[in-house]
Protein backbone atom coordinates (compact mmCIF):
# COMPACT_ATOMS: atom_id res chain seq x y z
CA UNK A 1 0.00 0.00 0.00
CA UNK A 2 2.54 2.25 1.00
CA UNK A 3 4.03 1.78 -2.79
CA UNK A 4 0.51 2.33 -4.39
CA UNK A 5 0.18 5.24 -2.60
CA UNK A 6 3.67 7.06 -3.24
CA UNK A 7 3.46 6.10 -7.08
CA UNK A 8 -0.34 8.21 -6.84
CA UNK A 9 1.15 11.38 -4.92
CA UNK A 10 4.44 11.11 -7.51
CA UNK A 11 1.96 11.31 -10.41
CA UNK A 12 0.12 14.07 -8.85
CA UNK A 13 3.25 16.28 -8.47
CA UNK A 14 4.52 15.53 -12.33
CA UNK A 15 0.97 17.12 -13.20
CA UNK A 16 1.23 19.84 -11.09
CA UNK A 17 5.43 20.22 -11.32
CA UNK A 18 6.63 18.77 -14.58
CA UNK A 19 9.20 20.49 -15.73
CA UNK A 20 8.66 23.00 -18.88
CA UNK A 21 9.66 21.21 -21.91
CA UNK A 22 12.11 24.08 -23.49
CA UNK A 23 13.35 24.24 -20.06
CA UNK A 24 14.78 20.81 -20.12
CA UNK A 25 15.27 21.23 -23.55
CA UNK A 26 17.54 24.37 -22.99
CA UNK A 27 19.20 22.28 -20.41
CA UNK A 28 20.01 18.85 -22.17
CA UNK A 29 21.58 21.40 -24.90
CA UNK A 30 23.77 23.17 -22.28
CA UNK A 31 24.93 19.33 -20.89
CA UNK A 32 25.61 17.11 -23.55
CA UNK A 33 26.98 14.29 -21.50
CA UNK A 34 23.08 14.34 -19.91
CA UNK A 35 21.61 14.34 -23.50
CA UNK A 36 23.91 11.62 -25.09
CA UNK A 37 21.13 9.29 -23.21
CA UNK A 38 18.43 7.62 -24.97
CA UNK A 39 14.41 9.09 -25.08
CA UNK A 40 13.23 6.71 -22.49
CA UNK A 41 15.88 7.38 -19.85
CA UNK A 42 15.44 11.30 -20.58
CA UNK A 43 12.15 10.81 -20.20
CA UNK A 44 12.67 8.79 -16.82
CA UNK A 45 15.32 11.76 -15.81
CA UNK A 46 12.86 14.60 -16.48
CA UNK A 47 10.73 12.81 -14.49
CA UNK A 48 12.97 11.97 -12.04
CA UNK A 49 14.34 15.53 -11.82
CA UNK A 50 10.62 16.99 -11.39
CA UNK A 51 10.54 14.93 -8.43
CA UNK A 52 13.67 16.11 -6.98
CA UNK A 53 12.15 19.53 -7.66
CA UNK A 54 9.55 19.16 -5.33
CA UNK A 55 11.24 17.54 -2.64
CA UNK A 56 14.15 19.22 -1.93
CA UNK A 57 14.83 22.68 -0.69
CA UNK A 58 17.06 25.65 -2.42
CA UNK A 59 18.54 28.33 -1.02
CA UNK A 60 21.01 30.73 -2.89
CA UNK A 61 23.50 32.86 -0.92
CA UNK A 62 26.42 35.71 -2.02
CA UNK A 63 24.45 37.37 -4.03
CA UNK A 64 23.48 34.91 -6.20
CA UNK A 65 19.46 34.72 -7.28
CA UNK A 66 18.00 31.37 -7.76
CA UNK A 67 16.27 30.54 -11.17
CA UNK A 68 14.14 27.54 -12.65
CA UNK A 69 17.05 27.30 -14.94
CA UNK A 70 19.81 26.93 -11.51
CA UNK A 71 17.59 24.37 -10.16
CA UNK A 72 16.85 22.30 -13.10
CA UNK A 73 20.48 22.32 -13.91
CA UNK A 74 21.46 20.97 -10.32
CA UNK A 75 18.46 18.26 -10.59
CA UNK A 76 19.14 17.13 -13.80
CA UNK A 77 22.78 16.27 -12.82
CA UNK A 78 22.28 15.14 -9.27
CA UNK A 79 19.47 12.00 -10.52
CA UNK A 80 21.73 11.04 -12.94
CA UNK A 81 23.48 8.70 -10.46
CA UNK A 82 20.05 7.73 -9.25
CA UNK A 83 18.15 7.59 -12.44
CA UNK A 84 17.95 3.49 -12.05
CA UNK A 85 18.09 3.63 -7.96
CA UNK A 86 15.62 6.05 -7.38
CA UNK A 87 15.31 9.79 -4.98
CA UNK A 88 14.78 7.64 -2.48
CA UNK A 89 18.92 7.00 -2.02
CA UNK A 90 18.39 11.22 -1.10
CA UNK A 91 16.21 10.70 1.33
CA UNK A 92 18.39 11.70 3.97
CA UNK A 93 18.81 15.63 3.60
CA UNK A 94 16.61 18.56 2.04
CA UNK A 95 18.82 21.45 1.48
CA UNK A 96 21.04 22.59 -1.08
CA UNK A 97 22.82 25.75 -0.73
CA UNK A 98 24.18 27.49 -3.71
CA UNK A 99 26.52 30.12 -3.90
CA UNK A 100 28.14 32.06 -6.88
CA UNK A 101 31.68 30.45 -6.66
CA UNK A 102 34.13 28.42 -4.67
CA UNK A 103 33.89 29.35 -1.14
CA UNK A 104 36.43 29.56 1.60
CA UNK A 105 36.04 27.22 4.60
CA UNK A 106 37.81 27.14 7.47
CA UNK A 107 39.33 24.24 8.86
CA UNK A 108 40.61 22.83 11.83
CA UNK A 109 42.11 19.39 12.46
CA UNK A 110 43.84 17.70 15.55
CA UNK A 111 46.92 15.58 14.88
CA UNK A 112 48.62 12.55 16.63
CA UNK A 113 50.13 14.62 18.96
CA UNK A 114 47.10 16.87 20.20
CA UNK A 115 47.82 19.99 18.58
CA UNK A 116 45.12 21.73 16.89
CA UNK A 117 45.51 22.77 13.20
CA UNK A 118 43.87 25.60 11.46
CA UNK A 119 43.68 26.18 7.91
CA UNK A 120 41.67 27.09 4.68
CA UNK A 121 40.17 24.70 2.32
CA UNK A 122 38.77 26.19 -0.76
CA UNK A 123 35.69 24.58 -1.52
CA UNK A 124 33.24 24.16 -5.20
CA UNK A 125 30.48 21.46 -3.31
CA UNK A 126 30.46 19.52 -0.29
CA UNK A 127 28.03 17.31 1.20
CA UNK A 128 27.47 17.08 4.54
CA UNK A 129 25.43 14.17 6.60
CA UNK A 130 22.00 14.87 7.17
CA UNK A 131 22.49 17.85 4.75
CA UNK A 132 22.67 20.57 3.38
CA UNK A 133 24.50 19.85 0.15
CA UNK A 134 26.69 23.05 -0.82
CA UNK A 135 27.76 23.99 -5.23
CA UNK A 136 29.02 26.83 -6.62
CA UNK A 137 27.07 27.87 -9.51
CA UNK A 138 29.95 28.61 -11.19
CA UNK A 139 31.10 24.68 -11.50
CA UNK A 140 27.74 24.15 -12.17
CA UNK A 141 27.59 26.09 -14.99
CA UNK A 142 30.17 24.83 -16.45
CA UNK A 143 29.62 20.98 -16.33
CA UNK A 144 29.15 21.10 -20.09
CA UNK A 145 32.86 21.99 -21.27
CA UNK A 146 34.35 20.20 -17.47
CA UNK A 147 33.11 16.77 -18.53
CA UNK A 148 35.79 16.58 -21.37
CA UNK A 149 37.84 16.00 -18.49
CA UNK A 150 36.05 14.06 -16.42
CA UNK A 151 34.68 16.68 -13.95
CA UNK A 152 31.03 17.22 -12.61
CA UNK A 153 30.93 18.65 -9.10
CA UNK A 154 26.83 17.70 -8.80
CA UNK A 155 27.55 14.69 -9.30
CA UNK A 156 30.97 14.26 -6.92
CA UNK A 157 28.75 15.65 -4.06
CA UNK A 158 25.81 13.61 -4.54
CA UNK A 159 27.84 10.40 -5.05
CA UNK A 160 28.98 11.65 -1.48
CA UNK A 161 25.25 11.54 -0.15
CA UNK A 162 25.06 7.72 -1.73
CA UNK A 163 27.86 6.71 -0.01
CA UNK A 164 26.82 8.07 3.26
CA UNK A 165 23.49 6.57 3.25
CA UNK A 166 24.39 3.84 5.53
CA UNK A 167 25.74 5.66 7.52
CA UNK A 168 29.43 5.12 7.19
CA UNK A 169 31.36 7.34 5.04
CA UNK A 170 33.97 4.66 3.52
CA UNK A 171 33.84 4.63 -0.31
CA UNK A 172 31.12 2.26 -0.38
CA UNK A 173 27.41 2.77 -1.29
CA UNK A 174 24.57 0.22 0.62
CA UNK A 175 24.89 -2.70 -0.64
CA UNK A 176 22.44 -6.13 -1.09
CA UNK A 177 24.96 -8.55 0.68
CA UNK A 178 27.98 -9.76 1.83
CA UNK A 179 29.64 -11.03 -1.02
CA UNK A 180 28.84 -8.12 -2.79
CA UNK A 181 30.27 -5.58 -0.67
CA UNK A 182 33.74 -7.85 -0.93
CA UNK A 183 33.69 -7.54 -4.41
CA UNK A 184 33.33 -3.62 -4.58
CA UNK A 185 36.15 -3.68 -1.82
CA UNK A 186 38.51 -5.37 -3.90
CA UNK A 187 37.58 -3.57 -7.69
CA UNK A 188 37.78 -0.33 -5.52
CA UNK A 189 41.06 -0.73 -4.07
CA UNK A 190 43.12 -2.36 -6.64
CA UNK A 191 41.92 0.81 -8.98
CA UNK A 192 42.42 3.75 -6.14
CA UNK A 193 46.12 1.61 -5.88
CA UNK A 194 46.50 2.11 -9.57
CA UNK A 195 46.02 5.61 -9.84
CA UNK A 196 48.17 5.90 -6.42
CA UNK A 197 51.10 4.20 -8.45
CA UNK A 198 50.40 6.06 -11.51
CA UNK A 199 50.73 9.21 -9.53
CA UNK A 200 54.16 8.14 -7.58
CA UNK A 201 55.29 7.51 -10.99
CA UNK A 202 54.94 11.17 -12.79
CA UNK A 203 52.45 9.31 -14.79
CA UNK A 204 48.86 10.82 -14.20
CA UNK A 205 45.93 9.76 -16.18
CA UNK A 206 42.44 10.65 -16.86
CA UNK A 207 40.91 10.54 -13.37
CA UNK A 208 41.43 13.40 -11.18
CA UNK A 209 44.27 13.08 -8.51
CA UNK A 210 42.47 14.35 -5.73
CA UNK A 211 40.95 10.70 -5.92
CA UNK A 212 44.12 9.46 -4.88
CA UNK A 213 43.62 11.52 -1.51
CA UNK A 214 41.60 8.50 0.40
CA UNK A 215 39.59 5.79 -0.99
CA UNK A 216 36.29 7.93 -0.18
CA UNK A 217 37.24 10.81 -2.38
CA UNK A 218 38.46 7.90 -4.88
CA UNK A 219 34.63 6.72 -5.47
CA UNK A 220 33.05 10.25 -6.33
CA UNK A 221 35.29 11.17 -8.27
CA UNK A 222 35.51 8.17 -10.57
CA UNK A 223 31.88 8.35 -10.24
CA UNK A 224 31.63 11.95 -11.90
CA UNK A 225 33.90 10.53 -14.81
CA UNK A 226 31.93 7.17 -15.25
CA UNK A 227 28.58 9.80 -15.96
CA UNK A 228 30.37 12.42 -18.39
CA UNK A 229 33.57 10.70 -19.72
CA UNK A 230 32.76 6.29 -19.49
CA UNK A 231 34.51 6.15 -22.84
CA UNK A 232 37.58 7.39 -20.58
CA UNK A 233 36.97 5.66 -17.67
CA UNK A 234 36.68 2.83 -19.48
CA UNK A 235 39.93 2.31 -21.04
CA UNK A 236 41.69 3.38 -18.13
CA UNK A 237 40.20 1.56 -15.66
CA UNK A 238 37.73 -1.35 -17.08
CA UNK A 239 37.14 -3.34 -13.97
CA UNK A 240 35.99 -0.14 -11.92
CA UNK A 241 33.73 0.78 -15.51
CA UNK A 242 32.39 -2.67 -15.07
CA UNK A 243 31.71 -2.41 -11.23
CA UNK A 244 29.52 1.17 -11.08
CA UNK A 245 27.89 -0.08 -14.49
CA UNK A 246 26.46 -3.08 -12.56
CA UNK A 247 25.29 -0.83 -9.19
CA UNK A 248 23.86 2.43 -10.94
CA UNK A 249 22.51 -0.42 -13.38
CA UNK A 250 23.90 1.63 -16.35
CA UNK A 251 26.21 1.67 -19.46
CA UNK A 252 26.95 5.39 -20.17
CA UNK A 253 29.65 4.53 -22.28
CA UNK A 254 27.70 2.50 -25.26
CA UNK A 255 25.55 5.64 -25.41
CA UNK A 256 28.63 8.01 -26.35
CA UNK A 257 28.86 5.74 -29.25
CA UNK A 258 25.95 6.32 -30.58
CA UNK A 259 26.06 8.68 -33.71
Amino acid sequence: MGGWWRRQRDARLLRRRAIPLSLWQTTLSLYPFIAARDDAQLQRLQALAALFLARKEFTAVGGLELSDEIAVAIAAQACLPVLELGLDAYDSFVGIVVHPDEVVARREVTDEHGIVHHFDEVLTGEAMEGGPVMLSWNDVAHAGSSAARGYNVVIHEFVHVLDMHDGIVDGMPPLPDAQARRHWRLVMQAAFERLRRSLDAGQGGFLDPYGAESIEEFFPVAAEAFFVAPQALRAEQPALYELFAGYFRQDPATLFERP
